[in-house]
């Protein structure tokens, strides 16, 4: 089987076609990243192009060679792929490495190496904010989550189609599944969020039935899940309160 990567050749930067109705965006701040990484490691990913020269994968690259200055760029040939092979494929390029996570503490620990070395961490693409999180120890304590629950506020509900939504913050995928074996529901790829109590029209995933009410006057905690997050506060949104409902270790 013949792959595009089989074959590099340089084209001309002015001969490579954007694709018109690419939905991938790309700001003036990433443009400098890619063209500072570029000036870093040299070119390591080819553009992907049709046999005319269209660009299906690569547009923010090209675009950081345009703004250095660069007339020519490794590029790789998508021969005889359909319109809507090199279609899909100008979406899966940008959706597929985005589906992959992060290990924080091997994260952290590498990023710590780095800086102990002296390296410009600004050209790895993390910004202030998250390499500033990266640095700061995080505590695991041990709670029980039950107590924790028993500490969010009662509130009357008139509202029949209203609830109040908790963000909790777990390090890990496994953090967040221990959590709604606890309360007894599942989760799954399709889950966004679970609730507890459990609601006489919410089913195991936490999908609220269209056939029910819910009863004036329930407390209805809406969880959104966010997994692999160093955060470790939970926020009840209407109040401005905090708990921590469950920390990294899952207990």
């Amino acid at each position: 089987m013949d792959w595009p990567a089989d074959k590099i050749e340089r084209r001309k930067v002015d001969a490579l076609i954007p694709y018109a109705r690419n939905a991938r965006t790309h700001s003036d701040e990433q443009i400098a990243q890619l063209a500072a990484s570029i000036k870093e490691w040299g070119w390591t990913t080819p553009v992907l192009v049709d046999e005319d020269g269209g660009i299906i994968a690569g547009h923010g690259r090209v675009m950081a060679a345009r703004k250095m200055g660069i007339e020519e760029v490794p590029t790789m040939t998508a021969s005889g792929w359909t319109k809507a092979q090199k279609q899909a494929y100008v979406l899966a390029d940008n959706q597929l490495p985005q589906n992959a996570g992060w290990d924080m503490d091997l994260l952290s620990v590498e990023m710590k190496d780095l800086d102990a070395d002296g390296f410009d961490l600004s050209l790895i693409g993390f910004g202030d904010g998250e390499i500033t999180n990266l640095f700061i120890p995080i505590e695991k304590v041990e709670t029980d989550v039950e107590e924790e629950w028993d500490r969010i506020p009662e509130f009357k509900q008139d509202d029949k189609t209203s609830f109040r939504k908790i963000i909790v913050h777990f390090e890990s995928d496994d953090d967040a599944e221990d959590f709604a074996n606890l309360i007894g529901q599942l989760i799954t790829n399709k889950t966004n969020s679970i609730w507890h109590p459990v609601q006489v029209n919410m089913d195991s995933e936490g999908r609220r039935h269209k056939d029910d009410e819910i009863p004036s006057g329930v407390n209805n905690y809406g969880v959104i899940l966010k997994k692999k997050n160093t955060g470790q506060q939970a926020k009840l949104e209407e109040s401005g309160e905090t708990f921590s409902p469950l920390l990294a270790d899952g207990s």
